[in-house]
C-alpha cells in the first residue's frame, strides 16, 4: 500500500540565528512540557547554535533537561567515546554537560562496538523499550541525507552500519587534519526508525543546503533524496533561514 505524502510545516526565519532560536524554543518547550520526554538529537554544524541557546535557558530560564532520555542519530565507526570527533564528545561538550543532562540517560551509538550489527540492532531495542522518540531533530546534507542515510537508502531502513558517501567524507573533512582521517563508516539510524518518531524538526541553513531542501519537499518522495522521506510523516516541520528556502517554487 502507498503512503499518501504529507507537506511539512515549512517556517523560514529571518536568519540563521532566528532559526536556531526557533528550534531552540520548540525543543524547550517540549521539554518543560513533557520533563520526561525522549528527545532524538543530531550533531554537526547546525545544531550547535540550538543547544547554546538550550543550553542558555538551562542557566537563565530554569529550563530542567535532568529527566530527559535523548537518543543520538549516528557515530562514527572506530572513534573511542573520548576521541575530540566523535559524536559522543560533540554532545558532551556543546550540550550535556552544560545543560544538566544526566549521563545514564543519554545514548550515542556506541562506533567501538565489538560486534557492531548486533548492537545496532540493541539500540533499536532501546529506543523502543524507551518508548519511541516523542521528538526527533534532523538536519541535512548536500546530497539529501538525513543521520547517516546516504541516497538510496532504504525508506523503510532501521538502525545499522553504513558505508558513507565520498560526497559526506569530503563534506566532513574539515572536522579532522585531512580527508584521509575521516572514518569511512558509520552507525546510524535507518529512515524508518527516524520516521517513527511522533514529531520530527529538520533545520536547514545556508545557501548549499537549498538544493536538497528544494529536492526533498518539492521533489519525488524517493530513496535518491533520504530526506524526501518526511514527505510520509504526518507531524514534520523545517526551519529554515532564507539561503536555505531560496530554491522552494522555483
Amino acid at each position: 500500500m502507498n503512503t499518501p505524502m504529507i507537506s511539512p510545516n515549512v517556517v523560514v526565519c529571518d536568519s540563521s540565528a532566528d532559526a536556531a532560536r526557533y528550534v531552540a524554543d520548540l525543543l524547550a518547550s517540549a521539554i518543560r512540557s513533557q520533563p520526561e520526554m525522549i528527545l532524538g538529537l543530531a550533531t554537526g554544524g547546525t545544531p550547535v547554535d540550538v543547544y547554546r541557546e538550550l543550553i542558555r535557558q538551562h542557566r537563565e530560564a530554569d529550563l530542567d533537561c535532568s529527566r530527559v532520555t535523548s537518543f543520538n542519530l549516528d557515530e562514527y565507526v572506530g572513534l573511542p567515546s573520548a576521541h575530540p570527533q566523535s559524536y559522543r564528545y560533540f554532545m558532551q561538550q556543546h550540550l550535556f554537560k552544560e545543560a544538566g543532562f544526566s549521563s545514564a540517560n543519554t545514548h550515542v551509538p556506541d562506533g567501538m562496538a565489538a560486534d557492531l550489527d548486533q548492537y545496532a540492532k540493541q539500540y533499536e531495542q532501546l529506543i523502543s523499550q524507551s518508548g519511541g522518540i516523542d521528538l526527533q531533530l534532523l538536519g541535512i546534507g548536500h546530497n539529501g541525507h538525513i543521520a547517516f542515510n546516504e541516497p538510496g537508502s532504504a525508506m523503510e531502513s532501521r538502525t545499522r552500519v553504513v558505508e558513507l558517501a565520498e560526497e559526506t567524507i569530503n563534506a566532513n573533512s574539515r572536522f579532522f587534519e585531512s580527508t584521509d582521517e575521516v572514518p569511512r563508516r558509520a552507525i546510524t539510524m535507518g529512515i524508518g526508525t527516524i520516521l517513527e518518531a511522533r514529531k520530527i524538526v529538520l533545520m536547514a541553513t545556508g545557501e548549499s543546503k537549498a538544493a536538497a531542501i528544494a529536492d526533498a519537499l518539492e521533489g519525488v518522495c524517493d530513496p535518491s533524496n533520504p530526506a524526501s522521506a518526511l514527505q510520509r510523516h504526518a507531524n514534520a516541520v523545517v526551519v529554515l533561514d532564507p539561503p536555505a528556502a531560496s530554491r522552494l517554487g522555483s
